[in-house]
């Protein structure tokens, strides 16, 4: 549990928190929201109470509400625009969902991106793309809602050294966050 949490566990509060700045009350909308930074994402803007709108795919469904999303839109069969305006958008898709959710945002709000640096700004409101940068405290302060049990990432593999390449291909959709083991289990138990 705790592999998946520290890039994952800080893009997912960087991008609400330092960069998006989501407070309570506010409605924010969260792409991939079963996966490995999208499910974090959804757990932290439910703590401060926001309204959380959850995407993915239909299988994603049962993971994101278990989570707290108060709804879920299948990126594949809903029509991303009935989602209505968001103060929020935290996005880890990009490309044409990236763009149709600059649309989304009200005057004032934020769209947030990992994937790609976005081509087309909200009106009235701000895209952003960043790169998750290394905080400690924050990291420290992750790790202790983990403990608490506050915050649960999805481990939605594991799988040896051997297989990196084949785990983060991009046919294979594995919902929460793929860990590679370094370590052979069997060596470690007998040393």
């Amino acid at each position: 549990m705790a592999a998946a949490l520290p890039i994952s566990g800080l893009t997912a509060w960087q991008g609400l928190f330092d960069h998006a700045r989501l407070t309570t009350g506010q409605t924010v909308l969260i792409h991939g929201a079963a996966g490995g930074v999208g499910s974090l994402a959804v757990q932290l803007a439910r703590e401060v109470g926001a309204r959380v709108i959850g995407t993915g795919r239909a299988d994603d469904r049962d993971v994101a509400l278990g989570l707290g999303a108060q709804t879920f839109l299948d990126l594949d069969a809903d029509d991303l625009q009935h989602v209505g305006e968001v103060d929020v958008v935290f996005d880890v898709v990009g490309g044409d969902i990236l763009r149709r959710s600059t649309e989304l945002v009200r005057p004032g709000g934020t769209l947030v991106t990992i994937a790609m640096p976005p081509t087309v700004q909200p009106t009235d409101g701000r895209a952003i793309f960043f790169v998750v940068e290394p905080d400690r405290a924050r990291l420290t302060d992750l790790a202790q809602r983990l403990r608490t049990g506050r915050l649960n990432p999805i481990v939605g593999a594991v799988r040896p050294l051997s297989e990196t390449a084949s785990a983060f291909a991009r046919h294979r959709r594995t919902p929460g966050k793929t860990i590679i083991q370094v370590a052979d289990e069997q060596a470690t138990q007998h040393s």
